[in-house]
Formats: structure tokens, sequence, C-alpha cells
């Protein structure tokens, strides 16, 4: 029985699972955003939210635990220098997960990881002008503020 045992082992050796965990990660940490099945999509994000905790502090102990589970420098210096910047406010709950559907070939539920602070959609924070939605009345409008101007200068001569 598997009592107390909490993690996925995937239908994998504990070798294959780490690497194909690390392989994810830093192709994660890379891409911003990848696809991948809902039950890794879980098990990335056990593995790569205590990571990027660790990358808040950049000190050389932190990046050589996270260099071991990454064993990519790449993927390493682009988390400490860009990725610790953007969630350095962030308490926690690094990774979106997005369920799919299902995949066309084995009916696999598919899901869509992604780093929150990257995502424009779905970011609060995210500055975005807001677009008129009667555009006939602004143009009438800048168009009236147009003749004001134009009589207030032809009156000032």
């Amino acid at each position: 029985m598997r009592h107390g045992k909490k993690h996925n082992h995937l239908g994998r050796k504990t070798a294959h699972r780490k690497a194909m965990l690390a392989n994810m990660a830093c192709s994660l940490i890379e891409h911003k955003r990848i696809n991948t099945t809902v039950a890794k999509a879980k098990a990335l994000r056990v593995f790569v939210e205590p990571l990027i905790t660790k990358s808040k502090a950049d000190t050389t102990h932190n990046r050589r635990i996270v260099f071991s589970y990454l064993r990519d420098k790449y993927a390493v210096t682009e988390l400490f220098k860009e990725i610790s910047v953007k969630i350095a406010d962030r308490p926690g709950g690094y990774i979106r997960i997005i369920k799919l559907g299902n995949r066309q070939g084995d009916n696999a539920p598919m899901a869509m990881v992604e780093l929150v602070d990257y995502n424009e959609i779905y970011n609060p924070k995210g500055k975005k002008a807001k677009k008129s939605t009667r555009r006939g009345r602004s143009k009438k409008a800048s168009s009236a503020q147009v003749e004001e101007t134009a009589t207030e200068e032809k009156s000032e001569e």
C-alpha cells in the first residue's frame, strides 16, 4: 500500500522522472508557457515552484541548489536574472495550469502550464489603454474641440 506517498510517479523510474521534470522546467523557464498532460503539469508545479522561490535570493548557494535540479546553466541564469525580478513581490503561486481538453490520439487530458506574470491577458497589473466603444462620438467631440480652439485663436488676433 502507498500510504502517505503523495507524489505522482508518472509511470516512470526515478531517474527518468527527475530528468523529464528537469527538462520540462527548463522549457517552461525558456518559453514561459508549455503544453503537456494534466498529470505532468501538476507534478511540474510541485517541482518548479520551490526553485522559483529559491531564485528570489540571488546567492551562490541558491544558484547551486537550483542548478542541481535543472542541470542547465542557461535556464538557471534566466531564472535568477529575469523571472526572479518579475515575481519578487509575489508570495507564491507562480504557475498557472489551464486545462485544454483531451488529446486527439489517446484522449489524454491536456493542459497549458504558464508563468503567471508573463501572461498579459490574465494579468490584472498589465497596463492597457482603455479602448473607447463609441468611436463616432469621440471623433465628433474632438472635431468640436478643434473648432473651439480655432475660433478662440481667431478672436485673440
